[in-house]
């Protein structure tokens, strides 16, 4: 099995070295990882993020390392018997698998292939290197001496010199593990990270409060309810991008085309260019669970994107925008819903500061009121006006709903659940939290204590009906011992979010949060 895992990762070091050389192109692991991702059933795709969060990907990378690992011990095992050939077989097949997900990718080019190719090779290239020598050959010895001492391979009578093999291993070993660091520290140097540090933003025509005020008065100033606004760092992150893109702005242009009357390409000179807005707008994944945390308001800056396709020309029957990423993925949004006025825009600015790479610099789309899945495309490159019968989004075969406006929702901050809860002054407990009904706008905010009446809560400002809203009820009179609260929002039209609950899928989780904590 040795045999097979130094081969195995020799070829998956000498690829990584091959995309570090190869500007565009990605270790074998990622576009293999990235097809896993597109047919993954919805029930496995859900769980996984139910288990482990934006840690994901992380784990499907790991899964798929496993997964190679495996498959070595197999090829160990074939090679160690004297089966180089059928061995090579194996190896060649994984080989034609990474590559088959790499032509399954956008803009499929022989220099992505490389390290699909090249690794293959060296893995192959290392099993007959490092096997015994099939029965009937002499094997080869390291020293003129004779001081190896050949083991016998009982089932075949395969040879091999076991000190040459050990030394063998070794050495690529190392190599491997030295040439795997050369090519992810190579693989680095295309990071958009330094051009993001340095890149200045224009000012915006239309600027809001500066962030530190608005955040100030925006809250109810309690103790463990998340900020109003989140910081970049702290937003979450959601998509199918096991490798962040990385997208210099010179090289960036955005394609509007399709049912418009004058196609329009834009650089990114051409966008700094235009009026730029700023706008607070919370943003959630349709994955998210009742009192989850794939949620969070930020200040975006941007171009409307109304007055782009305003000056597209949109025809008659175009009522759905489609946009497409650069690693490929896309998504369908009503036309309507970037048209009626809202401040849906062609983000390149948040929180004050440029896109960051996993948020999709160099520019993405934001649309209050639509969760994520139709309509936050991030490193967008392409928008196409079409019919809204003629397409499906990424997500929309795979059992999600084409429409995907974002529910009414109250979250329990504090106290959390399962947590002791100590009493204030007078015995006052803060039940606090955050509520959204993105472009609906939060009109009441109630909490149900112990399964009692529903009380009217306190409400913090907002600037618009596109963010989340803070609210809070001080519980004057709370007695020691296990008690529980539920939460319910209104929108501003005063209609209440429903109480029955409901799964993510196909478009949105719904009920109550509850939870249940102990006054101390």
């Amino acid at each position: 099995m040795t045999l097979g895992l130094v081969a195995t990762f020799a070829g998956l070091a000498v690829a990584e070295l091959v995309a570090g050389l190869v500007r565009g192109a990605a270790s074998p692991v990622l576009p293999v990882g990235q097809e896993v991702i597109d047919v993954v059933p919805r029930p496995v795709k859900n769980w996984a993020i139910e288990t482990f969060g934006t840690a994901d990907k992380a784990v499907l990378i790991l899964g798929t390392l496993i997964s190679l690992a495996v498959i070595g011990s197999i090829v160990g095992i074939l090679a160690v018997r004297g089966r180089r050939v059928e061995a090579s077989i194996v190896s060649g097949v994984v080989g034609l698998v990474g590559a088959a997900a790499v032509l399954s990718r956008p803009d499929p080019t022989f220099g992505k292939l490389l390290p699909s190719i090249v690794g293959t090779i060296v893995s192959i290239a290392a099993i007959w290197w490092l096997a015994p020598s099939p029965p009937g050959l002499p094997a080869s010895t390291s020293d003129a001496a004779g001081d190896d001492r050949l083991d016998q391979a009982a089932a075949t009578g395969a040879v091999v010199p076991r000190r040459s093999f050990v030394q063998g291993a070794a050495t690529l070993g190392i190599g491997s593990l030295v040439v795997g660091w050369i090519g992810r520290s190579l693989g680095q140097r295309f990071d958009v990270d330094d051009e993001i540090v340095t890149l200045q933003l224009p000012e915006a025509d239309e600027p809001t409060d500066a962030l530190a005020a608005a955040t100030a008065s925006y809250e109810v100033g309690v103790d463990g309810v998340e900020s109003w606004v989140v910081r970049n760092d702290d937003f979450y992150r959601i998509d199918t991008a096991l490798s962040v893109p990385q997208v210099p702005r010179e090289s960036w242009s955005l394609r509007i085309h399709g049912m418009v009357d004058r196609e329009l390409t834009l650089r990114w000179e051409d966008v700094i260019a235009r009026p730029m807005v700023e706008r607070y707008v919370t943003l959630s994944c349709v994955s998210n669970e009742v009192g989850g945390g794939l949620v969070g308001n930020a200040l975006f800056q941007g171009v409307l994107l109304k007055d782009l396709l305003d000056e597209a020309g949109l025809q008659e029957g175009a009522t759905q925008v489609v946009s497409r990423s650069v690693d490929g993925w896309d998504c369908g949004s009503p036309t309507s819903a970037i048209m009626d006025g809202r401040d849906a825009m062609l983000a390149i600015g948040m929180n004050g500061e440029p896109l960051p790479a996993e948020h999709g610099y160099p520019a993405r789309l934001v649309v209050p009121g639509l969760y994520g899945y139709v309509s936050a495309t991030k490193w967008v490159t392409e928008i196409e006006l079409t019919r809204w019968e003629d397409f499906d989004g990424y997500w929309v075969p795979r059992g999600w709903s084409k429409e995907g406006p974002v529910k009414t929702m109250a979250r329990i901050d504090r106290p959390r659940s399962g947590r002791d809860e100590q009493a204030g002054d007078g015995g006052v407990v803060d039940i606090a939290g955050l509520a959204w009904a993105v472009h609906r706008g939060i009109g009441k905010v109630e909490v149900q204590i112990d399964d009692g009446a529903w009380l009217e809560c306190e409400l913090a400002g907002v600037p618009t009906d596109d963010t989340w809203r803070q609210w809070r009820y001080r519980w004057t009179d709370a007695t020691p011992g296990e008690h529980s609260v539920r939460a319910r929002a209104y929108d501003a039209a005063g209609d209440v979010q429903p109480e029955e609950p409901k799964a993510v899928a196909p478009d949105g989780a719904q009920g109550y949060h509850r939870v249940t904590f102990t006054v101390t």
